[in-house]
């Protein structure tokens, strides 16, 4: 019972219930316009008969005589078929035809009648067994009675039994065809009720599945295109996103917990050495210097893990809107070109204006400056030579490409990937300030607006290339 009124509850089988109740009624309505449409025009066609065969007879009275008229109806009642004929005397008593009892107001007054009568079976004739009165055909009549030239009655009419038995044909077809439907409907909303319960059983046990802790569970998708695939499409896409997030969070986790306990352990031995008795003035202040910047630096490594969790929970300080992005890829190559020129570097810009992106102003500002941070760090050839940033902007058809290039030392193919990743420094940037978030940030705000980021070899050096969709 539970069963049935799960298999009821779905949108499926209430569909296919409506539609047979609609198409059952539809139908009947249909069907009795075809059976009252045919009882109609039968009827018409008797009635046509009826006058046609009275007006033959009227023109035999009055062309060849009674004779002729009583051969006539003596003829056609001896004839099998729904033929009555009766041909009575001016007192209405009978003389010929096949049925000799009519009610006498037929015969006293012309008009159209309807009655119950009885006559021999023409085709039961030479069957009469001894003994037995001959079979009579029991009937109902629709009859048109007249009083012809010489007085005498003429009654002509119809037997409408047969006519009651093809709407009865009528209507048992009907009803066969009606409960074949019906039960051709049911089965077929039952299969498919079945296939759409077994789609919704599959994708519960996956959500049971995941629910208990394995979420690399996915729901199964067909080949049929239907919207259970279309479900299945999104609730897989849907579970990889959350997969992502949670393997993100346990990096991040695990991260935290390897990369800043060195510090904060670092932050303890100078807080307890300042607190010790033999430590001088100088020695407390220079410890809590070193205290305070530590401390800043690990809120700049919390504040980078927060801001790529957040950029990569889709959740931006800003909703996105239409940038001048050549603007902001042009201030913060003007802002860090002095500080580069210091340090022997030259800033080198190929901005194209007026490039538009729909993007986070805050963000592709901060990717950018973690780019020309991170390039400021490494873009000294070991030859000696000086170092050089070039940073480009352009815009290719369909894409916003944003390229910052270097000639540094540059990354092994093999820590192109690796170098993305949270708390991830090369050996030869160990002894370089820095928390290993820079580039794992730019690569989440890529992600958020639906673009990518890539290392590329520069020969020499690396070219970081950020790539959005134009909007």
């Amino acid at each position: 019972m539970n069963r049935f009124a799960q298999v009821w509850r779905t949108s499926t089988v209430r569909l296919t219930a409506t539609f047979i109740a609609i198409f059952i009624v539809f139908a009947i309505l249909l069907m009795a316009f075809i059976g009252w449409q045919s009882s109609v025009q039968i009827q018409r066609q008797q009635t046509d008969d009826i006058d046609r065969e009275i007006r033959q007879f009227q023109r035999i009275e009055t062309n060849q005589g009674i004779r002729a008229l009583a051969f006539a109806v003596n003829r056609l009642s001896s004839q099998p078929g729904p033929g009555i004929y009766f041909l009575g005397d001016a007192a209405g008593l009978y003389l010929l035809g096949n049925v000799t009892d009519v009610p006498a107001e037929v015969v006293i007054n012309p008009g159209v009648y309807s009655f119950d009568y009885e006559r021999p079976n023409p085709l039961g004739d030479d069957v009469v067994e001894e003994g037995r009165p001959p079979r009579q055909r029991e009937g109902i009549a629709v009859v048109r009675s007249i009083e012809l030239d010489n007085g005498m009655r003429l009654v002509v009419g119809r037997d409408v039994v047969e006519r009651r038995g093809y709407s009865a044909i009528i209507l048992q077809s009907f009803m066969v065809g009606v409960v074949g439907i019906v039960l051709f409907s049911l089965i077929a909303g039952g299969i498919t009720a079945r296939r759409v319960l077994r789609r919704i059983d599959t994708i519960q046990q996956t959500s049971t599945k995941i629910m208990s802790g394995n979420l690399s569970e996915r729901v199964p998708v067909t080949r049929r295109n239907d919207e259970f695939d279309a479900l299945a499409t999104n609730l897989n896409a849907m579970l990889d996103r959350i997969e992502q997030l949670l393997q993100g969070l346990k990096e991040v986790t695990d991260n935290v917990a390897h990369d800043l306990k060195t510090p904060l352990t670092r932050l303890r031995n100078q807080a307890e050495a300042a607190l010790r008795d033999t430590a001088s003035v100088e020695t407390r202040e220079q410890a809590l210097e070193n205290v305070i910047a530590e401390s800043d630096r690990l809120i700049q490594t919390f504040n980078a893990l927060l801001m790529i969790a957040r950029v990569e929970a889709g959740a931006p300080s800003g909703a996105l809107s239409e940038i001048n992005i050549s603007e902001i890829v042009a201030d913060v190559a003007e802002l860090y070109g002095p500080v580069a020129e210091d340090e022997g570097i030259a800033v080198e810009t190929r901005i194209a204006e007026g490039v538009t992106l729909k993007a986070n102003r805050e963000l592709i500002g901060q990717a950018m400056v973690n780019l020309l941070e991170n390039a400021m760090k490494y873009a000294r050839p070991e030859d000696g030579k000086s170092g050089r940033i070039d940073v480009s902007l352009s815009n290719e058809g369909d894409r916003v490409c944003i390229s910052v290039a270097d000639n540094g030392p540059g990354i092994p193919d093999a820590d192109r990937k690796r170098v993305l990743e949270r708390f991830v420094r090369l050996e030869k940037s160990r002894s370089e300030p820095g928390s290993g978030l820079g580039l794992s940030l730019v690569n989440a705000v890529a992600r958020l607006h639906g673009g990518t980021f890539r290392i590329e070899d520069n020969a020499p050096g690396v070219r970081a290339v950020l790539e959005f969709p134009a909007r």
